[in-house]
């Protein structure tokens, strides 16, 4: 795959700076020399361009931004972020480089004796994927910098999928490729990237020694280090720990209803309540990072996995698989069993006689469709 090609390339050149780019690019004027400029100021810079889009299906050729950086969330899902207020401010010249917490990966630039020296890219990392996290951490980490660098631009093809195959699959190569980073780079921090990415726990990874020894080698800075430092956007999820709102299907929202009979309150679904009433407290919810959908002590969840079980309210416990939910799309999924939240009609078609329950996830399903209003 790539990454260990990568490192089959570095080996053999010769010259003093290295240039990786992606074999679907096209390189603009005077792309180069703004990048070599960087590095032979500090060696320990690692240096990327603007990268251009290049349309897949008509190879038009379109600029990008240049006021973008990359960012990540805690699922380690690399973005482009536009700069804030605050530093485009500060950006009195448009071409001056910008300092960025992570690389997209395909096109940098880098000293060469100073790739060896940070441990060229993991060799037990596989074909492509999650490999920009963990040179971008490693740099930052242990004494370099990454920029991007304004006057440097080199089109790239994005494009809709891979033209080769993943042996393990796209997915399970990208979670064996971020985990291997979050252990040997995330120090106590790596727990979000759990939280963000469940399907990593107990997934193998390979062995890491020779990367945590290498780590220890080059004395480098902790996570906590480089959150402050580097990336003080990406909050620590306790600051944004709950999100609070409505789970709302069309006209009609999630409600919780005292019961004459049973001491839990019930789950309904009810005509929306405008956040001013009073009453709107039964319709907020709070989605919480361990993917728990609560209110107050009561969480979300279900008895048994089988499908057309009812969603019932019972005691929130910590770490119980049958209280945890993903939004993906406008599907609540249930994490342990795979199936989606869904209503069921009991009794006439009275709306209020909905019964919440877990079912097989139907993209064309109605009553799976749902919509977390949370902020």
């Amino acid at each position: 795959g790539l990454i260990r090609s990568r490192i089959q390339g570095a080996d053999v050149a010769q010259a003093g700076v290295l240039t990786f780019l992606d074999s679907h690019c096209e390189v603009n004027k005077d792309w180069l020399l703004p990048l070599l400029q960087r590095i032979k100021e500090d060696p320990t810079r690692v240096v990327s361009p603007i990268i251009d889009i290049i349309n897949l299906d008509t190879f038009a050729y379109v600029a990008a931004s240049s006021d973008l950086r990359g960012g990540f969330d805690w699922s380690l899902h690399f973005k482009w972020e536009q700069l804030s207020p605050e530093q485009k401010a500060k950006r009195l010249d448009p071409t001056k480089p910008i300092k960025t917490p992570i690389i997209a990966g395909g096109l940098f630039v880098i000293n060469r004796a100073w790739f060896n020296h940070l441990g060229k890219y993991d060799n037990a990392m596989d074909i492509w994927g999650g490999e920009n996290f963990e040179i971008s951490f490693r740099v930052w980490m242990c004494g370099g910098s990454l920029e991007i660098i304004p006057c440097s631009r080199v089109g790239h093809v994005f494009r809709k999928k891979h033209p080769y195959a993943f042996p393990e699959g796209n997915a399970n190569t990208y979670i064996k490729n971020t985990k291997r980073t979050a252990e040997v780079w995330m120090d106590e921090f790596k727990q979000y990237y759990y939280a963000a990415r469940p399907a990593a726990q107990g997934r193998p990874c390979g062995n890491i020694q020779s990367r945590v020894e290498l780590r220890k080698r080059l004395k480098c800075h902790s996570f906590k280090w480089y959150l402050e430092n580097v990336y003080p956007e990406l909050r620590i999820p306790e600051e944004l720990l709950y999100q609070t709102g409505m789970i709302r299907q069309r006209q009609s929202c999630l409600e919780s209803h005292k019961s004459k009979v049973q001491e839990l309150p019930i789950l309904t679904l009810n005509p929306c309540i405008s956040s001013k009433g009073t009453a709107a407290t039964t319709q907020e919810w709070t989605y919480t990072y361990n993917h728990q959908v609560r209110q107050q002590q009561l969480c979300l969840s279900v008895y048994t996995l089988f499908p057309g079980s009812q969603v019932l309210l019972s005691p929130c416990k910590e770490g119980d698989n049958k209280q945890r939910w993903g939004k993906v799309g406008s599907h609540i999924e249930h994490l342990a069993s795979r199936f989606c939240l869904d209503t069921e009609t009991t009794g006439d078609t009275n709306e209020s006689t909905k019964e919440l329950v877990i079912n097989p996830c139907e993209s064309t399903a109605m009553s799976q469709r749902w919509d977390m209003m949370m902020s």
